[in-house]
């Protein structure tokens, strides 16, 4: 069931690592991209050819960081490949080994086997810590499109491999990338009429999967703040449905505000000072935002409707949430400190969860329509829905900080049906399963890592 309606169902000079604890890094620009060099990537067309590109193993310095290396290529080359906009050339046709990269490429050689950009990167020790480099070059006009270099622990390889990832699809799409993110999820487990469900978190390439609450009580629609480590959800405490926040990096947990009904629904303003949620008591349901700095509480709506899954323009300045305040499950926009609002889904259907593009340009939804489930987007005004999902169940879409992605949970019928993290591009082409350790649901997609 909707849970929407029904609640029970970069700072570039620092990474923080997944188990808490700051540490620095040093990134250096190693060469300007050249603007004659600019490739050009149309992200949001119908169909997309992917862009050719050779990612060879890293050069180490020694064994250690030749082993660092060949696993910081594998992880570039699964982020690119993974969002539908790259085609990394088989490593079996390389006509160049990685110490002959070290140099320029020979541009002939690498344009004979398909590749219109090659990588070539090296790893070196350097006194406990590791010095990353690499260098991504046109093969088509034989220059050097962007570098960059890195200092960061042994441990940070990951990171680092994430973070050349975006260098390279920002270099090549124009677009900002989105592999130095992590996704909150419900991880659950157990059989169906008694499920577990706890907060877990993971890269969003599902390494570095851990829990973050014990599964004693059961959580649904965690949200990431847009500033800091902090998630906003909804956990039933004692049987009590109520709004809580949670800090990664402490673990420290704390109810939110202190409200006569039950609340559902959070989700953060842009600025991460407010939280906006919904409260049902005494049979109606509305919006409020409570604001964090003076816990002073604004009721945004008061009608006999049920309003819910609230979410914020990037501006802050309006909100999208859906209210059967028509006589049918819809979306609305309104100002963010209330007021009217007007109705912008008119499609076949019911439409739940909106989600504001990072960008402004779109809301995601979840529709249901003749007992199926769809993701779709349309723009703010309500025009130009299109429907990028659909299956038995598909549910609860959050959006990649660049605007570009949207992950998802779906369901599969039957008693043994499983539920799975899904992701899907703007074209609805590039649909992947999202690997979680167990079943999963309610994603929320980070920011870029501070």
């Amino acid at each position: 069931m909707i849970a929407a309606l029904c609640p029970v169902r970069r700072r570039p000079a620092g990474l923080v690592p997944l188990l808490g604890g700051a540490f620095a890094i040093a990134l250096t620009l190693v060469v300007a991209p050249p603007a004659s060099a600019q490739t050009d990537i149309t992200v949001t067309r119908g169909s997309t050819e992917p862009f050719p590109i050779a990612i060879p193993d890293f050069l180490g310095s020694d064994g250690q960081a030749g082993q660092i290396g060949a696993q910081v290529a594998q992880v570039v080359n699964a982020d690119l490949e993974r969002s539908g906009l790259f085609r990394p050339i088989p490593r079996a046709s390389f006509p160049q080994t990685p110490a002959q990269l070290q140099g320029q490429p020979s541009f002939g050689a690498w344009k004979g086997v398909g590749s219109d950009a090659v990588v070539a990167g090296r790893v070196s020790s350097q006194g406990g810590r590791l010095a990353f480099e690499f260098r991504l070059w046109d093969t088509q006009v034989g220059q050097q499109m962007t570098g960059l270099s890195f200092t960061a622990d042994t441990v940070n390889w990951r990171r680092v491999a994430h973070i050349i990832a975006d260098a390279i699809y920002e270099r090549i799409t124009g677009e900002k990338g989105y592999f130095d993110t992590r996704m909150v999820y419900v991880s659950e487990s157990g059989p169906k009429n008694r499920r577990v469900k706890r907060l877990a978190i993971m890269d969003q390439d599902g390494a570095n999967n851990r829990f973050l609450t014990s599964g004693k009580d059961l959580v649904l629609t965690p949200r990431f703040s847009p500033r800091d480590q902090t998630i906003t959800y909804m956990s039933y405490f004692n049987d009590k449905p109520r709004v809580y926040l949670f800090n990664i990096d402490t673990g420290q947990q704390e109810v939110l505000g202190d409200f006569p009904g039950m609340t559902f629904a959070p989700r953060f303003s842009p600025d991460g000072n407010k939280v906006i949620m919904s409260m049902a008591k005494d049979g109606q349901t509305d919006l409020y935002a409570l604001d964090l700095r003076t816990r002073s509480v604004q009721r945004l709506t008061n009608s006999a409707a049920i309003d819910t899954s609230p979410s914020y323009s990037p501006d802050g300045s309006q909100i999208v949430f859906n209210s059967d305040r028509g006589g049918s499950q819809q979306l609305y926009v309104m100002s963010a400190g209330g007021g009217g609002a007007n109705r912008i889904s008119f499609g076949d259907g019911r439409y739940a969860t909106p989600v504001w593009s990072p960008r402004g340009d779109l809301i995601a939804f979840t529709k249901m329509k003749g007992g199926r489930f769809y993701i779709g987007v349309m723009r703010p005004d309500g025009s130009q829905e299109r429907v990028l999902t659909e299956s038995f169940l598909d549910e609860g879409p959050t959006w990649a900080p660049n605007g570009r992605v949207l992950a998802f949970f779906r369901q599969t019928p039957g008693d043994a049906g499983r539920v799975r993290l899904y992701t899907v591009d703007l074209t609805g082409r590039n649909e992947r399963q999202m690997l979680t350790p167990s079943d999963a649901s309610d994603p929320a997609w980070s920011p870029l890592n501070p």
